[in-house]
């Protein structure tokens, strides 16, 4: 059987949704929306930088791309900056009876527990109104820290904690809202970014914390966030731009998730915009990681390790959130409506791409 696609957004990741789709058998691109008034018009496969046309061009109109009646929208646009406004597209999508599997709001990964019930209802409200389901997903929050960690504790025997890290430079991550704005690198080190405002933190990742428990069985005490920031030695450039000396270029947090005053489930990540900083943080496998750590009976590391074609970690690292989300098309729409997680689907496999 074939699936009709919808991609929402040309960005950093819906481009790689675009050749993701084009790569599967049982994907068909039906339409692209493009927020962008200069790509409008554009074929898909030169948003994608596939050097060839797909016969998709882009649209701003989304009415005319709901009414295509698609079987999924690929839903990739940015929603940390927009966090209404995203789940509002979310909603006018569900509505229309589309499948959605999407990098964002990343707490709807798995919203009980992290967020107010009224941030997630209106979501499952619309899913139920147009009998149509949705995933939110990606590499982190998403695979790394759910399928791969939860396979990991299958071959326990007793598991004292779980701990998932990402370890990733970040210079090569080509989007300054993110770096700047939200992470606060390159800004002033006794300046709150909006990432370590409080509560953020759990908001963006506690829904890694609480599906791990809830897939454990485990009943949490409550989450605490834990962060350190380290200042540029000197002034070097990004992809996105320029980090001045003295302003905060390396960021280590943690969310752990409490029981009986232990942490038993941490979210952990390591970032750095150069890999001489914070030389005792803990370094990554390769360029950079994704490591799963169950301590226990017995103990067990595992990295995995990104590396795109380009030689670029994070290019890996946006084709794997991509290609999480498309690779599960197929299982989303077969699945019953509503708000699903990982504990619901089935395994998904790269079906096709061999």
């Amino acid at each position: 059987m074939t699936y009709r696609v919808v991609t929402w957004s040309t960005g950093n990741v819906g481009r790689h949704a675009i050749a993701g789709i084009d790569a599967r058998p049982d994907l068909e691109l039906a339409g692209v929306w493009t927020s962008t008034p200069a790509k409008a018009g554009r074929d898909a496969g030169d948003l994608a930088g596939l050097g060839r046309d797909l016969g998709v061009t882009a649209t701003g109109d989304a009415d005319a791309l709901l009414a295509l009646r698609p079987d999924c929208v690929v839903y990739t646009s940015m929603a940390d900056v927009r966090l209404m406004e995203a789940i509002d597209d979310l909603c006018r999508i569900l509505r229309a009876g589309v499948n959605v599997v999407s990098s964002s709001p990343v707490f709807l990964q798995f919203p009980d527990g992290v967020v107010p019930p009224e941030m997630s209802e209106p979501v499952r409200e619309a899913a139920a109104r147009g009998g149509a389901s949705i995933f939110v997903n990606g590499i982190d929050p998403g695979f790394a820290n759910d399928v791969l960690p939860l396979a990991v504790t299958g071959i326990s025997e007793r598991i004292d904690q779980v701990r998932c890290m990402e370890i990733l430079n970040y210079a090569t991550y080509d989007q300054g809202t993110v770096l700047f704005d939200i992470m606060g690198f390159g800004r002033p080190m006794d300046e709150t970014p909006m990432l370590l405002q409080p509560g953020v933190l759990t908001m963006a990742w506690g829904s890694v914390v609480r599906q791990l428990a809830a897939g454990l069985g485990v009943e949490l005490d409550g989450i605490d966030e834990r962060h350190t920031r380290l200042p540029a030695p000197d002034t070097f450039g990004v992809s996105a731009g320029t980090i001045e000396k003295g302003t905060a270029a390396a960021l280590r947090f943690e969310l752990r998730g409490m029981r009986g005053g232990e942490a038993v489930i941490v979210l952990e990540h390591v970032t750095r915009l150069r890999d001489d900083l914070a030389p005792d943080w803990p370094q990554p496998a390769g360029d950079g990681c994704y490591r799963v750590e169950v301590r226990g009976e017995p103990n067990y590391t595992v990295d995995l390790r990104l590396l795109g074609t380009d030689g670029d970690h994070n290019t890996a690292g946006l084709k794997a959130t991509a290609m999480r989300l498309v690779n599960a098309v197929p299982a989303v729409v077969q699945a019953p409506p509503g708000l699903l997680t990982a504990l619901d689907l089935p395994l998904v496999p790269g079906r096709g791409l061999l």
